[in-house]
């Protein structure tokens, strides 16, 4: 079983080093839109931005996980078949979307409540939903291939290309808005480009006909239950700006951003978890193995938790970006909630863990109902919230919404697919993140803070260890993995089995 954390560990890794490098790049936008846009103009991209991330639920309407079920089983036709199927249906269903926005561009403006000076971009948008529509089957290929290298080198390279853009847009032809919106676009197409050979590789003409309504049947429940998802992600910022305004709006979305950290985590992890539950889910350890998973992700989660909170508010306002603190002033007001997001991402990366029993059971159907009801929670928590509270409602009410999601999810879970977690292990991860972080927040009004706080930090692994929090072969395990990234990151390439 080791092995198989320990193998799971290295393509995390080896995801990771790309989805850091690339997540990176798009978190340095953030410091440039805080000092060249106001806030109000920042408050208009995340507004825009949040449809964009309802519509590509729509986009893709559940293809990406009924293709890596339906290739991880070859239930029907063969890998080209399965590939070409949901790539050609997702194609021709996202041509005509976006067909739609472009023609009707500017009564969907007025529609979502775009202001006139901005509606210009909904033309964009619409290219960017069609681009990043077409990549997805392709790159979920990469994934259940083990294809990390080739993987990351489009996500990245598509990143970077996109921050070049965003660059010289805003600073050397002082385009504004629109600038970012035109670079999404060049960028999500030059992914398409560069994904090519993988569609010219794995397209067939010769399409099963039972194929389509069985990917369907697995995949159109995800709709629901991805747009109440990405509900639960972003629908603060139209009820925000309902309410406070779009200023409040960039404030939140530029502290939000800085759980990037946590987020990258959660990415990271899920793009090697899913093809590894979906390949072991009928070996006969395989419930002990997913166990043992949550728990080890989680003392990672929680140890990210721990040094963020302690530590990312005072990183913020050094002035190390070309003289400068990493996000503008004005935006500090909202660091408050920094904390908060992080441990919502702790409580979504759990949720992704315990999904694992509704794909191998085929119950995507239950998904919704997670989902919709922790949406339900978000927006009553929102209009409840946001009010008295500020951006910190928001903050609380994402918080709440992703402890709804798994505590739900993981009763439904146990019903279909039962596992023993080791919740006494995981108890004593909070117990140990809770009293680092209490001593860390106490010591914060001290001269001596950054001591103070560095000395907090250095008790989680020595707390864990007292309370007997570490099994057998485990601390061996951990150095083990961590010499294997740091191997693949000296040769530049991933290790042979996540080839």
């Amino acid at each position: 079983m080791l092995d198989k954390i320990k193998r799971l560990g290295t393509e995390t890794a080896v995801y990771g080093i790309s989805t850091i490098l690339g997540r990176f790049l798009t978190f340095v936008l953030t410091p440039l839109y805080t000092h060249a846009l106001s806030a109000e103009d920042l408050g208009v991209v995340a507004y825009v931005y949040a449809y964009i991330a309802f519509l590509n639920v729509i986009y893709g309407y559940g293809m990406e996980g009924s293709f890596m079920k339906y290739v991880s089983t070859l239930e029907i036709g063969n890998r080209r078949q399965v590939f070409s199927v949901p790539f050609l249906s997702v194609l021709g269903t996202s041509a005509l979307f976006s067909a739609l926005i472009l023609g009707f561009a500017s009564p969907l403006a007025q529609l979502i409540d775009v202001p006139a000076a901005y509606g210009h971009v909904i033309p964009y948008a619409g290219l960017i939903l069609f681009c990043d529509a077409v990549t997805v089957i392709p790159f979920a290929a990469l994934r259940m291939e083990s294809k990390a290298r080739f993987f990351a080198t489009v996500k990245t390279a598509s990143i970077a290309l996109n921050v070049m853009l965003n660059i010289l847009s805003l600073f050397v032809f002082k385009m504004g808005v629109e600038g970012i919106f035109l670079s999404g676009v060049i960028s999500s197409a030059a992914s398409v480009l560069m994904l090519m050979p993988v569609i010219v590789k794995h397209l067939t003409w010769s399409l099963p006909r039972p194929l389509l309504p069985s990917l369907l049947r697995f995949g159109l429940p995800s709709i629901p239950s991805g747009i109440a998802g990405m509900m639960i992600q972003v629908i603060n910022r139209p009820i925000m700006k309902a309410i406070s305004g779009a200023a409040a709006v960039g404030v939140f979305q530029a502290n939000y951003r800085l759980g990037i950290f946590m987020m990258l985590l959660v990415s990271m992890f899920d793009f090697a978890w899913r093809p590894f539950f979906l390949t072991h889910a009928k070996d006969p350890e395989a419930r002990t193995l997913f166990a043992r998973i949550l728990t080890y992700f989680v003392l990672l989660m929680a140890t990210v938790l721990v040094v963020l909170t302690l530590f990312l508010g005072d990183a913020v306002k050094w002035h190390i970006f070309f003289g400068k603190s990493l996000i503008a002033p004005k935006y500090w007001v909202g660091l408050e909630i920094v904390p908060v997001i992080l441990l919502a991402y702790l409580f979504l990366g759990i949720y992704n863990n315990l999904i694992a029993g509704i794909y191998i059971e085929k119950r995507t159907a239950l998904l919704p109902i997670v989902t919709f009801a922790a949406a339900g929670v978000n927006v009553v928590a929102n209009y409840l919230m946001i009010p008295p509270w500020g951006v910190m409602g928001a903050a609380l009410a994402t918080l709440i919404s992703y402890v709804t999601m798994a505590g739900m999810l993981y009763v439904m879970v146990q019903r279909i697919y039962p596992v023993r977690y080791e919740w006494g292990r995981l108890g004593k991860i909070a117990l140990a993140s809770i009293a680092v972080v209490a001593a860390g927040l106490w010591a914060q009004e001290s001269q001596l803070a950054l001591s103070l706080k560095a000395v907090a930090l250095m008790l989680f692994p020595v707390l864990l260890y007292g309370m007997k929090f570490f099994v057998p072969g485990e601390l061996k395990l951990m150095t083990q993995v961590a010499g294997t990234v740091g191997l693949s990151r000296t040769r530049g390439t991933p290790p042979p089995d996540s080839l």
